[in-house]
């Protein structure tokens, strides 16, 4: 909306410059206002600190993979990701280029891998390596500190909130509007499927499962967590009832911790995508796994790989889609 406007007020300016005889060259009175709407853009990121940037953030690295998912679906390819690998594995939505540059590790991104790469900008969540911006700040490169995760106030808000923060530094506000507009028609869309189908209010768990020796570990997504509240929107009902953490909205349990699940008729999804299914091989043959109610009905569900639980509005889109699949097939 705001490049036709700009557009339209480009044309009337030429009109009225041209009826009064003017003698300015229109081209660069054109060209003078498209430089205005290019020029100096000051962000305020999620650590209260004011981003300044002499124009629109072309050149971005992402040093998570949800920032990285968001800057491809704004149109601003990032030249490097951190864990380019990692994320052509669990992240779909939205590819990367083949020449976008891996800068290490998003536990340890690579500080000389990103500065190789001279960006405009560096995006990065709260809570990660805090002397990494600093370092990157003292070398003259600018660092927007998303918020990543606030379960607490609500997932799907603070990814619309990170989403726009990052727009505005690309100068992609109104691509954000046009990705946060889609992403609403999705979900009412997911929702109508489902209360036509008469599956609206069922009970659902979304987990991951990790195996180190013998021993599995299920990471429940409870109250607040994306997912969550991305089929709470569409109108299911999340069944996990235990502790979770107020960043993330994830819990910490074992298959023993699974039994307090009584209903049958709760519908248990699941993301395996690196290829390691806890559920399906993990724990096939353990007693207290095949004795849950939802395992004995057949309710246990392996989403479609490289659907992205902690990502952007295509990652959420995606994921209720996934959602709708399963439950009305």
């Amino acid at each position: 909306m705001r490049s036709r406007i700009a557009a339209f007020a480009a044309s009337v300016m030429l009109l009225a410059l041209g009826a009064c005889g003017t003698t300015e060259n229109p081209q660069q009175a054109a060209d003078d206002e498209a430089a205005g709407s290019s020029g100096p853009i000051t962000v305020t990121d999620s650590r209260g600190k004011k981003v300044e940037l002499k124009a629109p953030a072309k050149k971005v690295v992402a040093l998570e993979w949800g920032e990285a998912e968001m800057l491809a679906s704004l149109g601003v390819m990032p030249v490097g990701v951190a864990d380019t690998k990692g994320y052509s594995t669990w992240v779909t939505a939205e590819k990367l280029d083949s020449d976008v540059k891996d800068v290490g590790t998003r536990a340890e991104p690579s500080e000389d891998s990103i500065l190789g790469l001279t960006p405009d900008l560096v995006v990065m969540e709260e809570g990660r390596d805090t002397n990494l911006s600093k370092r990157l700040e003292d070398k003259g490169l600018p660092v927007l500190v998303t918020k990543g995760a606030d379960a607490k106030n609500g997932e799907l808000d603070r990814m619309r909130s990170d989403l726009m923060m990052i727009a505005k530094a690309t100068g992609t506000e109104d691509k954000a509007e046009q990705l946060l507009s889609d992403l609403d028609a999705s979900l009412a869309e997911a929702k109508k499927k489902l209360a036509d189908a008469g599956k609206d209010g069922t009970p659902f768990v979304m987990a991951d499962g990790y195996k180190e020796g013998n021993v599995i570990s299920i990471r429940p997504f409870g109250e607040g967590a994306l997912v969550s509240q991305v089929a709470q929107e569409i109108g299911l009902k999340n069944a996990w009832k235990g502790k979770v953490d107020e960043q993330w909205g994830l819990g910490a349990t074992d298959v023993e911790g699974l039994t307090t699940i009584k209903d049958d008729d709760v519908q248990f999804f699941y993301n395996a995508s690196d290829g390691t299914d806890v559920f399906a091989d993990g724990l096939s043959k353990n007693p207290i796994w095949k004795s849950l109610a939802f395992v004995k009905a057949g309710n246990v569900h392996k989403l479609t790989d490289g659907i992205w639980t902690f990502g952007g509005p295509k990652s959420c889109a995606q994921y209720a889609d996934e959602l709708v699949r399963i439950l009305t097939s």
